[in-house]
């Protein structure tokens, strides 16, 4: 099966699982797993931020972010389609007791003005304490698109003068850094928090890790025993997030192009309605005339493709590192004969 559902669904290569097997390994929990150590010491210094937590999900990562920065009773600021928001679990209030101020964005990237404008005044007793703007790059439900660094900047003043913290959701921040052609350290300057998600297109089975100055990484350490997320000989998997970024993060320019080459192709199917800017590796698409989305979607499995319905008119792929170019090419002449 060609598999476009996820970029989660990559599978550690040979080379990536040898490194995962002769990791040396102690207890995380002690501070005594030596490549957690390197893991956490390595995306630090790439984005010159003073320390690193390694957690086992993404999801993990933000919440914790969120718990770290705020009390019971804040309210984050935030774009509706944010995953944040959308994808885990209600955590925002079940984790932190905060409230979220939504914003109706520009498919999942907000303004400067926008977060100006949902700032609450903190002398009002009947609002929440406006405290933290989340941001999230890439845009999952925005089709990987990205946001333009300057217009991060932007926001990131607002917050210094409203004495807000910015955190940024980063699942797939290195296909934004490749696409934008930007750096990490610009990101490191910009934010109080970063999560970086090591498996999706960066192809290691588990993992994200959390940035931020060496207070808040000890704060985030404590709330991540309380989450259940303290780990032990965990060292196996932070070896294959060390091997992703060391040997992974170039090759995503390719997952960029196989999404070009189906975007392109999609175009030209008089059954595909809007398509979403192609800017990394996210493909969202409408599905409008002779078939549903989910019809569409049976269609492609017919013929040993994987992909998600979004929405009832929406379908998603998503292109990934085991994602071959031979397997881009069926996709394309599948398209083709729809």
């Amino acid at each position: 099966m060609i598999d476009f559902r996820s970029d989660t669904v990559t599978k550690p290569s040979k080379a990536m699982l040898d490194a995962m097997m002769t990791a040396p390994v102690g207890d995380d929990v002690f501070g005594e797993d030596p490549t957690i150590n390197a893991l956490e010491n390595l995306v630090a210094e790439m984005f010159a931020m003073e320390a690193a937590l390694f957690c086992p999900s993404g999801t993990m990562t933000n919440q914790i972010a969120i718990k770290a920065h705020t009390q019971p009773g804040d309210e984050i600021i935030c774009d509706i389609l944010s995953h944040v928001y959308q994808y885990e679990g209600g955590g925002i209030a079940f984790n932190s007791g905060c409230s979220v101020k939504l914003i109706q964005g520009n498919k999942g990237r907000i303004t400067a003005s926008q977060v100006e404008e949902s700032i609450n005044n903190a002398n009002d007793v009947h609002k929440p304490i406006s405290k933290l703007v989340s941001l999230e790059n890439t845009s999952n439900r925005g089709g990987g698109c990205c946001y333009n660094f300057n217009d991060m900047l932007a926001i990131q003043e607002v917050c210094k003068k409203n004495n807000l913290l910015l955190h940024l959701d980063g699942a797939r921040i290195f296909n934004a850094l490749v696409a934008k052609k930007e750096t990490p350290t610009q990101y490191g300057k910009t934010f109080n928090s970063i999560s970086v998600c090591l498996s999706k297109g960066l192809g290691a089975p588990v993992g994200s890790v959390l940035l931020g100055n060496k207070n808040f990484i000890q704060k985030a350490r404590r709330i991540r025993k309380v989450f259940g997320g303290g780990m032990r000989q965990a060292g196996v998997l932070a070896a294959a997030g060390i091997y992703a970024l060391q040997n992974n993060i170039n090759r995503l320019a390719q997952d960029h192009l196989h999404a070009k080459q189906i975007e392109q192709a999609l175009q030209k199917k008089d059954f595909i309605g809007e398509i979403f800017p192609v800017e990394t590796n996210i493909i969202i698409f409408e599905i409008k005339g002779k078939y549903t989305a989910s019809e569409f979607i049976a269609l492609l499995k017919e013929n040993n493709i994987l992909a998600i319905a979004i929405s009832n008119t929406q379908v998603r792929f998503v292109v990934h590192l085991d994602i071959t170019e031979s397997m881009v090419q069926q996709t394309l002449e599948v398209i083709k004969k729809l």
